[in-house]
This record gives C-alpha cells, sequence and structure tokens, in this order.
C-alpha cells in the first residue's frame, strides 16, 4: 500500500502518545494563518505546542474566505485572542504573475488550467497588510483581537512583522 510508511510512523506516534485530554480550544491563544509550504513549521516557529495554536494553511498564506472562516471560528470559539498571518520568503505564490503559475501548473498537469484562480502574490507586503486588514475589519472578529502580518524568511528561520 502507498501509504505504509506513514501508517507506521503514525503507529509509533500512537504508541507515545500522551495528551487524549487535550482541548480543542487554543491553549495559547494564537491564531495563525501560514503557507502550505513544507518549510514552514509554524508551531516551532513560534515556540508552540501541540494544542497551543490554531494553524489554517494554504497556498501562499493567504487570508480566503475560506481561511477567514477559520479566523473567524477561531477567535469566537477556540480560544485565539492574536492571529497572525504569515506569508515566507521564496514563496511559488509569488514567483510568478498569475498566468504564468496557471501555465506552470497546466503544463506539470497536462491539463489547461487558465481557468482555475491560483492566487499569484504580486507584493507580499502590501497582501499582507490588506490581509490582516480583512481580519481586523470582520464583523465577527471582537476589536480585542491583536492581528498581525509577518514574512517568513525560509533561510533564516527569523519572522519579519510586516508594519
Amino acid at each position: 500500500m502507498p501509504f505504509d510508511d506513514l501508517l507506521a510512523a503514525n503507529r509509533e506516534y500512537a504508541a507515545s502518545f500522551d495528551r487524549p485530554d487535550l482541548p480543542g480550544a487554543a491553549a495559547a491563544g494564537i491564531a495563525v494563518v501560514t503557507c502550505m509550504d513544507s518549510r514552514i513549521d509554524p508551531l516551532r516557529v513560534l515556540g508552540l505546542d501541540l494544542g497551543d495554536a490554531k494553524v489554517v494553511r494554504n497556498p501562499g498564506g493567504q487570508v480566503t474566505d475560506d481561511a477567514l472562516t477559520a479566523v473567524v471560528l477561531a477567535v469566537n470559539l477556540l480560544g485565539a485572542t492574536r492571529v497572525l498571518v504569515v506569508q515566507h520568503t521564496r514563496c511559488a505564490m509569488a514567483s510568478a504573475p498569475e498566468a504564468a503559475l496557471q501555465q506552470r501548473l497546466g503544463d506539470a498537469a497536462g491539463s489547461d488550467a487558465s481557468w482555475l484562480r491560483l492566487g499569484a502574490i504580486d507584493d507580499q507586503e502590501a497582501a499582507i497588510r490588506a490581509d490582516v486588514h480583512k481580519v481586523e475589519a470582520h464583523p465577527l472578529v471582537p476589536d480585542t483581537v491583536e492581528v498581525a502580518g509577518f514574512v517568513y524568511d525560509v533561510d533564516s528561520g527569523l519572522l519579519s512583522p510586516v508594519a
């Protein structure tokens, strides 16, 4: 089976799993919207542990409609009081215009992808500022929730705030 290695690793993980009573709320009050890039380990980057944060991942770490719904749930029902929007350096979504990314995807898939909105990012800092504003302006995000944007450097591991 193609997943045998992962199931074996899961059995090892489960054998020493000692957190069955972990609550569903974010213990550290954190929600993070970040990229799906495998070079980012959101909990470790922020010095957090299992159960500390709600993490939403998507291409580019953008506050899409689905990500915004997750944030609204996190701040109203799951204990989040701070929201971080985190994009990163050397992101594929910020590497080319939308049409070029669609072409690259179409070539890889062997099928036209021009109809699929991928969400290319022209200016990361401007996109982060817009996403922070989108969270702050949402009518279901209380004014007491702190929201900030960051760029994660995949080469150094450092987060840089975006003003």
